[in-house]
């Protein structure tokens, strides 16, 4: 059974910084696509950013280019996003996801596999 474990979610004030982690359970990353996406109260699941298997092909929406930074540590079997200048508007439930063609898709539908999700809230 694929699994994947989103860590590092929290609470932080406007401004501040958060990394969250994706692993998987029992398999490798290696050759997947992972993306990130999030989903605030009422409103739909929507791509934030992604990463190719090789790190040759990162994807971000506009509303987090220059703040969040999404890396891959193969050795590790993580895939993690930085997120730094941390908005109200971040506030969301995080994802991540494999896409098992390696393609990086801004829409959740093409993704396979989903993790259960962590909770950033950024507030005063």
């Amino acid at each position: 059974q694929v699994q994947l474990v989103e860590s590092g979610g929290g609470l932080v004030q406007p401004g501040g910084s958060l990394r969250l982690s994706c692993a998987p359970s029992g398999f490798s990353l290696d050759d997947y696509a992972i993306g990130w996406f999030r989903q605030a109260p009422g409103e739909e699941r929507v791509g934030v950013s992604c990463i190719s298997s090789s790190d040759h092909f990162q994807y971000y929406a506009d509303s987090v280019k220059g703040r969040f930074t999404i890396s891959r540590d193969n050795a590790k079997n993580t895939v993690y996003l930085q997120m730094n200048s941390l908005k109200p508007e971040d506030t969301a439930v995080y994802y991540c996801a494999i896409e098992v063609t390696d393609r990086c898709y801004s829409f959740p539908d093409n993704y396979d596999y989903w993790g259960q999700g962590t909770q950033v809230t950024v507030s005063s």
